[in-house]
């Protein structure tokens, strides 16, 4: 009799802890799964329709706000393998970045931007030379992009490189493209004109963005006609190393 009590106890007490693994079991995978799904952003990639009906000042508001939801570390994870199969056969971004090669400033993350949603052009100093103007006539002129951002940085390597008047290899040729900023920096800054001062930095930094936008404006008839036409935008902006944040020059 205890043997046959003590067995029926047995299988009712297993059966109990099946069921309520597998109950766990399946909480735990429906859990995850919600959380999978509350973290994507399952936006679309832009349409030519939708892209069309974008004005440039829309644009730059985009960017603004996103910009604003990275520094507040308000990200959001986007559905990247469904975007990359919805671009693959075409691609209608909203804007075009000229960027600086620095690895500390991650473009499409600063304006939290997925696949499929900017052009970006890195260089080293984020000047302007004929390949990247070639390029942003591309980005505007053939696949409609609304806005050109020429978008500079704290504590510049290429800018203190320059200031500092380095020679090494193709590297002089390059800093060659960023003189003429630092030319009009010295000629406008009373104080200390040397990259050890973070306040000439800054002012060569701010002076070597508005060169580039001055260099698309009268190097490329294209984008110089499309921005008097208001079909595109020009603007600058400075990126800070210690926030996220970009300062846009028309602010």
């Amino acid at each position: 009799m205890n043997k046959l009590f003590l067995l029926m106890t047995t299988i009712l007490f297993c059966s109990t802890l099946s069921f309520v693994s597998c109950t766990s079991s399946t909480t735990n995978s429906t859990q995850k799964e919600e959380i999978k799904d509350e973290g994507i952003l399952t936006t679309k990639v832009l349409t030519a329709e939708e892209q069309a009906k974008l004005t440039p000042d829309t644009v730059l508001e985009i960017l603004k706000q996103g910009n604003k939801e990275f520094v507040e570390d308000n990200l959001t994870v986007r559905n990247n393998t469904e975007r990359v199969r919805e671009a693959a056969l075409g691609q209608y971004p909203k804007a075009a970045i000229v960027s600086c090669l620095d690895s500390r400033v991650p473009v499409e993350d600063v304006f939290h931007r997925g696949i499929g949603d900017i052009f970006v052009a890195r260089i080293a100093g984020n000047f302007v030379n004929e390949d990247i103007l070639g390029s942003l006539e591309y980005a505007c002129k053939v696949s409609g992009a609304k806005l050109i951002v020429v978008l500079g940085h704290e504590h510049c390597g290429a800018i203190k490189s320059a200031i500092d008047d380095v020679k090494l290899g193709n590297i002089t040729a390059m800093l060659s493209k960023i003189q003429p900023a630092v030319a009009a920096a010295k000629s406008e800054y009373d104080g200390e004109k040397t990259s050890a001062n973070p306040l000439f930095v800054d002012k060569v930094c701010t002076n070597n963005i508005k060169h580039a936008i001055n260099e698309i404006r009268t190097k490329s008839p294209i984008l110089k006609e499309m921005e008097d036409k208001g079909e595109i935008k020009i603007v600058g902006g400075v990126y800070h190393m210690d926030s996220g944040k970009v300062n846009f020059m028309d602010e």
